[in-house]
């Protein structure tokens, strides 16, 4: 009886020094600042653009429509927007928008994500931390290079860079829009305690793969909650001039409060309003507040009303807003 009472304990003991572990190991990722880059010209930044398309042309392995897009009036403008795109999806995910922002005098760069749009379809699953924090360094780099105001808009897990790049990048950042911003999962899919030990046993490979419904890998989704994880705390004052959020309450993917906790914090660190914008149930969008071909004219006015928002426009501009100030 006395060694199976302490066969007992210590198995009891095992288990709760591995769960300890596991909420005791960091999930922020250390070296995921950024040093200055030497700022790009004109021309150096549209033939880096370039040569990603071209590269990603000549590539059997990445899917036409999921290429990188460059969208140029020819010359340096006054204002430059970066767009990143979701987790499993690519660049041919903004391109509504990114026309919206082209035909408002905007050089737009979208690129492709590592892993992403090629034909192997579970090629996203393999991505790692550094490979998305590199590639929106650089991406931010080839902005920077096409026009004088840079801003960056994110959805999803791109949101999660973007909002990345806003603070590690103080001082190239001037404009902030997320679209349902990645920094947590639907606590009706995950509660709030279970999140720590998915990014430390999914994010680190520790557990073999797994695959959600909605094809998300768990090892993929938890490096960008790790790069979420990873955002200065207090958040870093910027030299930001805008910052707005844009959510769907039927979005049941991500974490609504934390998708406007996040930037709030941001905003306020900034002295600026947060414009948060919800759209209406009504409307029948999800977690891709980006896929509005089927709302027709509807849906044009609300990625209008997303330009609005990016550009700080403090009023509505259509019957589909629903906006309020950080500070209402």
């Amino acid at each position: 009886m006395p060694e199976i009472i302490a066969l007992i304990v210590g198995v009891f003991a095992l288990v709760v020094l591995a769960v300890a572990g596991l909420y005791l190991w960091p999930t922020s990722r250390r070296g995921l600042s950024i040093a200055p880059a030497q700022p790009l010209d004109f021309d150096t930044a549209t033939g880096v653009a370039e040569a990603v398309v071209a590269a990603e042309t000549a590539d059997p392995e990445v899917r036409p429509e999921s290429r990188s897009r460059l969208l140029s009036h020819g010359s340096r403008t006054g204002r430059v927007v970066l767009l990143l795109h979701g987790y499993t999806l690519a660049p041919d995910q903004y391109d509504a928008l990114a026309e919206e922002f082209f035909d408002r005098g905007y050089n737009v760069w979208i690129p492709r994500a590592p892993q992403h749009g090629t034909v192997d379809r579970r090629a996203h699953h393999r991505v790692r931390t550094a490979e998305l924090t590199t590639y929106a360094a650089q991406a931010l780099a080839v902005a920077a290079g096409l026009g004088d105001e840079v801003g960056v808009v994110g959805i999803s897990g791109g949101a999660v860079l973007a909002t990345w790049l806003a603070q590690a990048r103080n001082d190239v950042v001037r404009r902030l829009l997320l679209l349902s911003p990645f920094f947590g999962p639907d606590p009706r899919q995950a509660p709030g305690f279970a999140v720590k030990p998915l990014i430390v046993l999914y994010g680190h490979r520790i557990l073999p793969d797994r695959v959600t419904s909605r094809g998300y890998s768990l090892s993929a989704v938890t490096q960008y909650l790790s790069i979420a994880r990873s955002l200065p705390k207090p958040s870093r004052r910027t030299g930001l001039r805008s910052a707005a959020v844009a959510i769907s309450p039927l979005d049941g993917v991500v974490d609504l409060a934390a998708a406007v906790d996040v930037p709030r914090r941001i905003a306020d660190a900034n002295a600026i309003p947060l414009r948060v914008h919800t759209l209406p149930e009504a409307l029948g969008v999800g977690h891709n507040i980006l896929n509005l071909t089927a709302l027709g004219a509807e849906g044009s006015a609300l990625r209008r009303r997303y330009v609005a928002l990016y550009e700080g426009d403090p009023a509505p501009t259509s019957r589909l807003a629903t906006t309020a100030s950080a500070d209402e």
